[in-house]
């Protein structure tokens, strides 16, 4: 699957084994929309390489001369991180580089299939990312161009979440979002009698939503504070947040404590 014609992607590769980057550098020769823009072995070339070139995606080793891939990672901002997928022999981390936000973990050996189902998941992400970008500028405009009153919850007119449904544009009263759950590259938004599947990351619509009540329950589900009725135990060590709606939502024991403070505060 190759990107649309114009938007060819770069990619560095960083792993310290000389004969592993050839392999990828091979690999991604067969991929005609992808350039390869830089070669490291060790983590502090690495992030000079990704400060300079600004590459799309990133072929990412966990062990390697000065720190580890996640030393890599912490040391760009959040908006100057590429899309990342790691490719490493030791499958130990493998938890640890999804909450990196990893679109993927490929653990040597592995199958040239499997590296081309990884490519294709990492393309996938750059189109969603720049989705995101376009999103947050649309959202930017509205709230220029809004009444004072409009923007954050300001006066009598509840803040709106702007977000693309395919071809139309939805503006949803941040009062009537009920909560958002992830599906896969898209987020499922429930407001009421309108659920829109959208191309974002819960990530963005979690940090872009906290200060408007909204909060992490799971790693796969934001919920509004206005909506919460219960907070219960579940089978074992989980727990449950029922909500207005009486939908039933997973809650994460590890955000049981933030979102019982979020919810005395609120």
């Amino acid at each position: 699957m190759s990107a649309a014609p114009g938007r060819r992607l770069t990619a560095v590769i960083v792993d310290d084994e000389p004969p592993a980057r050839r392999t990828l550098q091979l690999l991604l020769a067969h991929e005609p929309d992808i350039d390869v823009v830089a070669e490291c072995g060790d983590g502090a070339t690495a992030v000079r390489a990704i400060l300079d070139r600004q590459p799309d995606l990133v072929f990412l080793d966990i062990q390697i001369p000065g720190g580890d891939g996640f030393d890599v990672l912490r040391q760009l901002a959040p908006d100057r991180r590429p899309v990342v997928g790691f490719v490493t022999a030791y499958d130990q981390y493998a938890l640890q580089a999804f909450d990196a936000h990893a679109v993927d973990y490929l653990l040597k050996p592995f199958a040239d299939e499997r590296f081309t189902a990884m490519v294709d998941r990492m393309r996938q992400a750059v189109r969603l990312k720049r989705v995101d970008e376009l999103e947050r500028r649309l959202t930017a405009l509205v709230d220029a161009t809004a009444p004072a009153s409009v923007i954050h919850g300001r006066g009598a007119t509840p803040a709106q979440l702007v977000v693309r449904d395919g071809r139309r544009t939805l503006v949803l009263p941040l009062t009537e979002i009920v909560w958002i759950e992830a599906e896969d590259y898209y987020v499922r938004i429930h407001a009421g009698a309108r659920q829109p599947l959208v191309r974002r990351s819960l990530q963005s619509l979690a940090d872009e939503l906290e200060t408007d009540g909204f909060t992490r329950v799971h790693r796969s589900a934001i919920v509004n504070l206005r909506h919460v009725r219960e907070v219960r135990a579940a089978a074992k060590t989980d727990y449950e947040v029922v909500l207005s709606t009486g939908d039933v939502v997973r809650l994460s024991r590890s955000l049981k404590d933030a979102l019982t403070s979020r919810l005395h505060r609120s």
